[in-house]
């Protein structure tokens, strides 16, 4: 039976403001990548979203990102690596002591935003990311976009690397993702996104925004938590996979 994770980006908030619906989001998926204080999050909120994943039994990755609170995450940057290097330990270790209060561990490690589609092709901030992840633990699978050199160089440093895809956001020709600042980069169509979800699964195809089929061989699909109607679209998405024969699991 094919087997896929499926992710999302949670504990997006800070203070009083609240972007994601964890508690609901975490009834679905079956791992949490949750915000690291960089570009969102804070110690109650990264604390609180550790509690709520170990008790429905979610495991927890540690969402990476540039220092950009003000941005989301989603401002390009340029920072040295052995900057960069030290505040991606640092983010996975903050997020560590939560996830150990809460019963559970950091079991993954995923960049996020400007970081993500920056190491797809980026091989200095690539390797920074990785070599943050092994002074912080050795033994941690890194989630990106196949073929990107982040997962290259991933392997290489013996890190386990895990692939991902994205219903909601157009592929281009070339097997990544188109910049959201162009017109049609995320998918709103909710049987839009159910039905490239379930292609994902069982063939590992999904259509460019040319509208040919490209090959996206994925371990994890990742649900958007900040777009509008994410839960019941979640529900949705796991429903359709279930009744598709496949079984939705974590991969770590």
């Amino acid at each position: 039976m094919t087997a896929i994770d499926l992710n999302a980006d949670l504990g997006e908030g800070f203070g009083r403001w609240r972007l994601t619906d964890d508690e609901q989001l975490l009834s679905v998926v079956t791992s949490a990548n949750v915000a690291c204080g960089f570009h969102a999050g804070d110690a109650v909120t990264m604390r609180r979203v550790c509690e709520l994943a170990a008790e429905r039994g979610v495991t927890i990755g540690a969402q990476v990102s540039y220092r950009d609170l003000a941005g989301f995450g989603r401002r390009a940057m340029d920072v040295p690596p052995a900057e960069l290097t030290a505040e991606v330990a640092y983010q996975i270790g903050a997020l560590e002591v939560f996830a150990r209060a809460a019963g559970s561990r950091v079991a993954y490690v995923k960049p996020h935003g400007a970081l993500y589609n920056r190491v797809v092709h980026d091989e200095r901030q690539a390797r920074a990311v990785v070599d943050g992840v092994l002074l912080a633990d050795a033994t941690l699978p890194v989630l990106g976009l196949p073929r990107s050199r982040l997962l290259e160089l991933a392997a290489e440093a013996g890190l386990p690397a895990v692939t991902e895809a994205f219903a909601d956001r157009a592929y281009t020709e070339e097997g990544t993702l188109v910049p959201r600042g162009e017109e049609g980069a995320v998918l709103t169509d909710p049987e839009a996104v159910v039905e490239r979800s379930v292609s994902l699964a069982r063939s590992g195809t999904v259509t460019d925004r040319s509208g040919n089929p490209i090959e996206v061989r994925a371990r994890s699909l990742c649900l958007h938590g900040d777009t509008p109607g994410a839960v019941e679209l979640a529900r949705r998405v796991r429903g359709r996979l279930e009744s598709a024969g496949v079984r939705v699991e974590a991969f770590a």
